[in-house]
């Protein structure tokens, strides 16, 4: 049975090929029911530079490429707008779930009823300059599927037609630097949320089963 606190995360895939495929099949399913809640979201919490109301699921983009990433670089995305210092912020989640926002950043973690099976307290800290995220205490799995979304108006794609595909990447190196190319470990299920009245990104949305290093990237 999967545990919810202290487990390292796994370097390898041990899955068989079909349990991979109907896994990949279900996180992406997923991001996109989740792409089209945020595209619904009235949500204060949730700042964009257009109207959210008017980000609909059937103007999202879902990334190509889930799974191992087979030893690719990808660019990581730069903030709008540098953070002095990084932003921090801490909560606890227990067995009936619960939702982390950094209204700094634009990030909103959404976790399910049953995803942990204790109490956890769970730290995010923004990368001051690239749009990543540590999130810790490294090494937790979860039980369900855990859907994060960041706003895009907050970094350099934002309120610009987009030039490439947008990734959510795994990276194991938590010390990594993130300038230039960086290799990535794993490529999560990901969907870009654009808005029906002007075609610009919106949000990413994605899920993960585990911590700790994610960026958003490109190509």
């Amino acid at each position: 049975m999967a545990v919810a606190y202290g487990v390292p995360v796994e370097q390898t895939h041990t899955s068989t090929d079909c349990q991979m495929i109907r896994s990949t099949f279900l996180r992406s399913f997923s991001v996109v029911l989740a792409a089209a809640i945020v595209s619904s979201c009235t949500d204060s919490a949730f700042h964009s530079p257009t109207d959210p109301v008017d980000a609909v699921p059937s103007s999202a983009t879902q990334s190509a490429l889930k799974g191992p990433s087979n030893n690719l670089e990808l660019s990581a995305l730069w903030w709008e707008k540098n953070l002095k210092g990084g932003t921090q912020v801490s909560k606890t989640i227990d067995a009936s779930g619960g939702v982390i926002t950094m209204p700094s950043t634009g990030l909103t973690i959404v976790f399910p009823q049953g995803a942990v099976t204790a109490p956890i307290k769970i730290t995010v800290t923004a990368d001051d300059r690239y749009v990543a995220y540590k999130m810790e205490p490294s090494g937790t799995r979860f039980l369900k599927d855990v859907t994060v979304t960041q706003v895009l108006g907050f970094t350099k794609v934002g309120g610009s037609p987009l030039r490439s595909q947008i990734f959510a990447a795994y990276i194991a190196d938590d010390k990594l630097k993130l300038s230039g190319k960086v290799p990535v470990l794993e490529i999560e299920p990901s969907t870009t949320v654009l808005s029906s009245r002007t075609g610009l990104p919106e949000a990413q949305v994605w899920v993960i089963r585990h911590f700790s290093r994610y960026m958003l990237a490109s190509g």
